[in-house]
């Protein structure tokens, strides 16, 4: 079934270019070229990745997130003509999944946007695993604390998997990005660590007195099962 894209543009020279790449790949696009145009798109459709220009006109396209991710884990890619790292930062923090610095390749985007549906569709299953307060499902694609459904972007989702596999192990941020991301060299380490920081507040949000994510300072991140003590 082909996957419906929402791409929010004002400049319509780069909607064309990247609606036609798309629609050359069989998805199907809807454009609209205002924040509040596609937070409308979105509340009434039903979308599989949203490719969001972060200066528009009207909201900017960190606000346009942040009103998405109040309800939705729909992938996100970013359009930014920004490429200072702190507006990455920012926009990895928020809920984004990935961003393309402007000028870019369609076809580059076009890449972007497979690799992210690819792993959401290509994740192995296997019987919910559990490990003390977290219980993860791969074929759902859904992460539990405390039987609380998570929702995790597509990195925070990786990331998180990859600590549950092996408990207690320590994983470097390099490790992390060669299992979570498709191109890590694509990618700058404080990634790994802006991801942590959304994971760990979403974990506090449901459990404050627990922390399950260790950081081990000049080394990377892993995670401790217990034990923990109901909120």
């Amino acid at each position: 079934m082909p996957k419906n894209i929402l791409l929010v543009e004002d400049e319509s020279s780069i909607a064309d270019n990247v609606a036609y790449a798309l629609k050359s790949e069989g998805y199907i696009v809807t454009w609209v070229n205002l924040g509040e145009e596609g937070l409308e798109c979105f509340q009434h459709g039903s979308y599989d990745l949203i490719i969001l220009d972060v200066g528009l006109p009207d909201l900017s396209g960190f606000e346009v997130c942040k009103g998405i991710r109040k309800n939705s884990d729909v992938p996100i890619i970013f359009l930014t003509a920004r490429g200072d790292e702190i507006d990455r930062v920012v926009g990895l923090e928020i809920g984004g999944d990935d961003y393309v610095v402007k000028p870019f390749s369609p076809r580059e985007l076009v890449a972007r946007v497979k690799v992210i549906l690819r792993r959401r569709r290509d994740d192995q299953p296997f019987s919910a695993k559990q490990g003390a307060s977290f219980s993860v499902d791969e074929e759902k694609r859904q992460i539990s604390y405390f039987n609380s459904i998570l929702e995790l972007t597509t990195y925070e989702y990786g990331i998180l998997q990859m600590l549950l596999k092996q408990p207690e192990r320590v994983y470097s941020r390099d490790q992390l990005m060669n299992a979570v991301w498709a191109s890590p060299e694509e990618s700058f380490e404080r990634a790994v660590d802006t991801h942590i920081k959304t994971i760990r507040a979403k974990l506090k949000a449901i459990n404050p007195g627990n922390d399950p994510l260790v950081t081990h300072r000049g080394i990377g991140y892993s995670l401790k099962l217990g034990p923990f003590h109901e909120s």
